[in-house]
């Protein structure tokens, strides 16, 4: 995992916990984001257990708990 998304997985992890969905708006969140391929995106998320979709022309990015990748 690149080292500026640790504490962005952190974040969404804690957040996916409470809640189904995690939007990211924040511009510093974004950044590292829109810095990856979709490929790496769809990776990382894949590799947290998430899907990503991304919204808006790429403006906005979400991520869901994937219930097919779940324990259950």
């Amino acid at each position: 995992m690149r080292p500026d998304l640790s504490g962005f997985a952190a974040k969404a992890a804690k957040v996916l916990s409470h809640r189904s969905e995690y939007v990211v708006t924040q511009p510093a969140e974004l950044r590292v984001l829109r810095g990856m391929s979709e490929a790496e995106v769809s990776e990382f998320a894949e590799s947290h257990g998430w899907r990503v979709i991304r919204r808006l022309g790429g403006r906005q990015i979400e991520f869901y708990n994937n219930a097919s990748e779940r324990p259950l």
